[in-house]
């Protein structure tokens, strides 16, 4: 999608700290970290929502996969991290590409808001 941010970090048109990447996903720090570690993992091809994913599941188990690698590498897998993907206004959605929150590095409450 032309004008999603998302999709214009995918395109490196905007510039972000990328921590990850492969041919299906892409790991950036958050530019507002809720965090010490705040990092976005999101499908390089647009899906709008984890409510508009369908045949494309397999996207969401790539995106765990990375968090996963991106956590260890952090340092924060030893200790415990946090995963959220929000959907839709009412879930927190805030940009309209699925993705991933990785949150780590301090204890993280519940519940979460």
């Amino acid at each position: 999608m032309a004008d999603c941010l998302f999709c214009r970090i995918v395109r490196r048109e905007i510039p972000a700290q990328v921590v990850s990447e492969d041919d299906q996903c892409l790991a950036f720090r958050d530019i507002a970290p809720q965090a010490p570690t705040h990092i976005l993992v999101i499908p390089k091809a647009h899906t709008a929502s984890l409510e508009a994913v369908g045949d494309a599941a397999g996207v969401v188990g790539a995106m765990a996969r990375m968090a996963q690698q991106v956590a260890r590498a952090e340092g924060v897998a030893v200790t415990g991290y946090r995963t959220v993907i929000n959907t839709g206004s009412d879930g927190g959605q805030t940009v309209g590409h699925l993705h991933l929150h990785l949150l780590g590095g301090r204890d993280l409450t519940w519940p979460p808001g």
